[in-house]
């Protein structure tokens, strides 16, 4: 559900901690936990909050797109997961397209594709169709993505093969 400010003001009491601030105190957290179950509860609930525009200004203050990508790289494989569905659910705002395509994002959502573990893939592909335009285009209908992308158009795993598929078509209608 997408809320509205005054939605927010009026779920918050006067003394709870405004958006910005309990989302700052969510990224602080991360930052500051040394355990990995603390660090995958927090990513799971920023990449929630991403998924609702009004949080974008905040997001991005806090450098979120950033963190999420990040995340792309480490080895324990629900901090991938939580990153990539993070920036799946942010990668609509500008700002966020920006810092992925700044930070050679496109590349480390793209081997995420390799990932044995199907939401991570599934955000991947999502994520890479959401980023398509005249900028990206030509990367993103690489040879390796395309051949990736037929592959996986023809899994016997339904939510797999039609994402591949929508990936594969849409770029064929606007090629």
């Amino acid at each position: 559900m997408f809320s509205s400010q005054d939605y927010i003001d009026n779920k918050t009491g006067r003394d709870d901690l405004n958006r910005f601030q309990y989302l700052q105190a969510l990224v602080t957290e991360f930052q500051d936990t040394s355990s990995d179950d603390a660090k995958c509860q927090l990513l799971a609930n920023l990449a929630n909050f991403a998924y609702d525009p009004i949080n974008y200004p905040h997001l991005k203050k806090l450098n979120v797109a950033e963190l999420f990508l990040d995340m792309l790289s480490e080895p324990n494989e629900k901090f991938v997961e939580f990153g990539i569905g993070g920036l799946c659910n942010y990668c609509l705002d500008a700002d966020c397209k920006r810092a992925i395509l700044e930070n050679g994002g496109i590349q480390e959502i793209v081997n995420c594709l390799s990932s044995s573990n199907e939401e991570t893939v599934l955000s991947a592909i999502t994520t890479l169709i959401y980023l398509k335009d005249n900028e990206t285009k030509a990367e993103l209908l690489s040879e390796a993505i395309f051949e990736c992308m037929t592959t996986y158009s023809t899994s016997s795993n339904a939510r797999l093969a039609n994402l591949a598929k929508t990936f594969l078509e849409n770029f064929k209608k606007q090629t």
